[in-house]
């Protein structure tokens, strides 16, 4: 299959190019990592009774998860098909220990979410080049302590590895749930692209009448436009279950709500690619300003070396040639400087042992301003307006560099004297080939 080997030919060259430079920045490589391994993924997410259990049941076209009205499921549940040879249900400690599979990541939210995590491998032909993730549904009030690790967190690290994600309501719980507010205010414009994010309310059937339909449409529309902070409200898709629907005349209203949901989500694995290159552009652009900053703060760096440079070799030459003359007239010592050495008065390789001990000893000095001195003034300096390390003529480059503003601080404030000497610039022009070369050559291959 074409996607499939363009896909493992992306996750050779990253990991080869690029990957590198990522740890040599301290920068996170494994969401780039997990984002290209595995298959195209499908996040549902949604309070406890919004349907998202009855809706992974329709597309598989079998009860695998539970369904109610109460709470019927508090892990997050990956379903796929991984073929008959596996078992029917892996555990999370399986999971997190398989290289193959991108949840390695979630290894340091340690046992309770693990606990909290599987995979059922299920026999239908959807998911053979497809999962969908199942999660807990969200709550009102909760702390860490509450589900045993940090919920919205975990939930950001899923939604960056999906293709697409559904976020579900039900009409009685319009959007008022406080995870929920987070995810949509906080978690998930952070963590994924807005074209990834789709909206669904559910059980449109328990609806008593269309007019209770509409003031509960209209409720989460004024909720949604609360949570996001924009005017401009995202499709909201009306759906229900047909097995369940107990009665036509508000399914019948909107058929084709449901049926352009299911072709969405469907349809998720044809976006795999797209969004692959996508994760890679992000990521290694932000790379790239980190390593210019870091770049144009090493130049500073030698600048100001070289300026110190400098002042020490001519204090160091001043030194070397009259250095001796001047302790000669203060205590007689050394008994023949060099300059009169050389003017014939017998030179010897003994004349030479305090000029080189001046002039060692000046370049020492330098050192010793620079290192101890100059450059951590120089880091200070650059630390109270680090954003003219880089050119910020643009939106999309200044909104990066507000997202990496604390990785190149955090970076200038552990950097060393020596550190100026590391080839940054060579690295700068790996990361710019790879975006104006690899990069653009596989766009170019995914152009109809």
């Amino acid at each position: 299959m074409l996607e499939t080997k363009i896909q493992t030919e992306l996750q050779n060259k990253v990991n080869k190019k690029i990957a590198p430079l990522f740890s040599k920045y301290e920068m996170d490589f494994s969401s780039l990592e997990s984002s290209m391994k595995w298959k195209p993924i499908v996040l549902i997410i949604g309070n406890y009774s919004s349907g998202k259990s009855t809706l992974i049941n329709e597309i598989i076209g079998t009860d695998i998860q539970r369904t109610g009205q109460a709470p019927t499921d508090d892990a997050f549940t990956v379903i796929t098909s991984e073929g008959s040879d596996r078992p029917k249900e892996v555990p999370g400690s399986t999971l997190i220990n398989d290289d193959h599979l991108p949840f390695v990541k979630f290894r340091k939210y340690g046992e309770k979410l693990t606990s909290h995590l599987c995979l059922k491998n299920v026999n239908s032909p959807i998911f053979t080049n497809m999962a969908i993730i199942d999660s807990p549904g969200m709550l009102d009030a909760t702390t860490e302590k509450d589900r045993g690790y940090d919920y919205m967190e975990v939930l950001g690290e899923f939604a960056k590895m999906a293709d697409l994600i559904v976020l579900m309501f039900d009409p009685h719980k319009a959007g008022t749930i406080k995870e929920t507010y987070s995810a949509i205010r906080n978690t998930l414009p952070e963590k994924s692209g807005e074209d990834r994010i789709i909206f669904v309310m559910s059980r449109i059937d328990e609806c008593d009448s269309i007019s209770d339909l509409v003031r509960s449409y209209g409720t989460l529309c004024w909720n949604m436009s609360q949570m996001t902070g924009r005017k401009d409200i995202p499709h909201i898709y009306l759906t229900y279950s047909a097995e369940v629907a107990n009665f036509r005349e508000v399914a019948d209203l909107w058929p084709q709500e449901r049926t352009e949901l299911m072709a969405k989500i469907n349809a998720a694995p044809d976006l795999r690619l797209n969004h692959i290159l996508e994760d890679i552009d992000r990521q290694v652009n932000e790379l790239q300003i980190v390593c210019e900053a870091v770049t144009e703060f090493s130049q500073r760096g030698r600048q100001l070396f070289m300026k110190i440079g400098k002042i020490t070799a001519g204090l160091g030459v001043g030194l070397f040639c009259f250095g001796d003359v001047l302790t000669n007239s203060l205590i007689s010592l050394p008994r023949q400087t060099l300059v009169s050495s050389l003017r014939g008065e017998g030179f010897s390789f003994s004349n030479l042992i305090l000029p080189l001990i001046f002039l060692l000893s000046a370049m020492a000095v330098g050192g010793i301003v620079f290192t101890n001195f100059s450059f951590k003034r120089l880091v200070q300096k650059t630390l109270a307006d680090s954003s003219n390390l880089v050119s910020l003529e643009n939106e999309y480059r200044r909104n990066l560099w507000h997202k990496m503003v604390g990785k190149i601080n955090a970076l200038l404030k552990k950097s060393k004297a020596q550190d100026i000497w590391q080839g940054h610039a060579g690295n700068l022009a790996k990361i710019h080939r790879f975006l104006e070369g690899d990069l653009k050559k596989y766009y170019e291959k995914l152009r109809p």
